[in-house]
């Protein structure tokens, strides 16, 4: 084991008996295998809704950039 994991054994044997749940909660989280959700690179670009319900936020881009940058002229 490295010195790491042995810190770690150690914080845990540290822990209160009632923070014990939270904290192997979080570790199994940081421990469970992600998978990617889709093959497509990048395909989660513009999946979102706006506050108004719009999934569709590229037909207001000129509305959005208005002024963007300009004080940077």
């Amino acid at each position: 084991m490295s010195v790491d994991r042995n810190e770690l054994h150690e914080l845990v044997d540290a822990l209160p008996d009632d923070q014990v749940p939270a904290a192997a909660e979080i570790l199994r989280r940081r421990a469970e295998q992600r998978t990617a959700r889709t093959t497509e690179p990048f395909a989660w670009i513009g999946a979102g809704e706006t506050k108004h319900g719009s999934s569709d936020v590229s037909a207001n881009t000129d509305k959005y950039l208005a002024g963007f940058g300009s004080d940077s002229l």
